[in-house]
């Protein structure tokens, strides 16, 4: 119904992999998510799914985000870095490191070979004035403006960012 009335892509982030999720989502459960996401592609819909890195999950769980997402043919992954809020539950979680955010974007790219791989909130206070590695690790992609909970970066800023990679992509 959805398709037939012009929708042509669903976003329904997975969030972490099966055996972290439960400790961040009491509402439904991961197969709930990956039956909404089988519905989708199912109805004919392109879907973009990833998740949030920082969350506490480890290295491992992001690889099996990453393999679940291969599985599900989703056509664009966004990876969302945690930024801890004072106030929420996740206030304590420590800072992932600039190194650490690149380490995951490059094994998204292997595993994720075609996808488009999007970097999302917390690229610009995460990875600061480093957010080009996140491109020369793999990523192709970038969410710009506000995001749920974090102010972004202006558009004209992301502009100044697009020609930066180019250059380096040139060199």
């Amino acid at each position: 119904m959805l398709k037939t009335a012009g929708l042509s892509r669903y976003h329904h982030n997975l969030e972490s992999s099966p055996g972290f999720f439960p400790k961040i989502v009491s509402t439904h459960t991961f197969e709930d998510r990956l039956n909404t996401i089988r519905a989708a592609k199912r109805a004919g819909l392109e879907v973009c799914s990833g998740g949030i890195i920082g969350l506490g999950e480890t290295m491992e769980d992001r690889v099996q985000l990453a393999l679940i997402l291969k599985e599900l043919k989703v056509d664009s992954v966004p990876l969302n870095i945690l930024v801890p809020i004072a106030g929420t539950p996740l206030q304590d979680n420590p800072v992932l490191s600039c190194e650490e955010v690149i380490r995951t974007i490059a094994i998204f790219r292997i595993i994720l070979k075609d996808k488009i791989i999007k970097i999302a909130a917390g690229r610009e206070s995460i990875l600061k004035d480093f957010q080009a590695l996140g491109f020369m690790a793999g990523a192709n992609g970038m969410l710009i403006g506000g995001y749920l909970t974090i102010k972004g970066r202006s558009v004209e800023e992301d502009q100044k960012l697009v020609t930066q990679v180019q250059k380096l992509w040139q060199a």
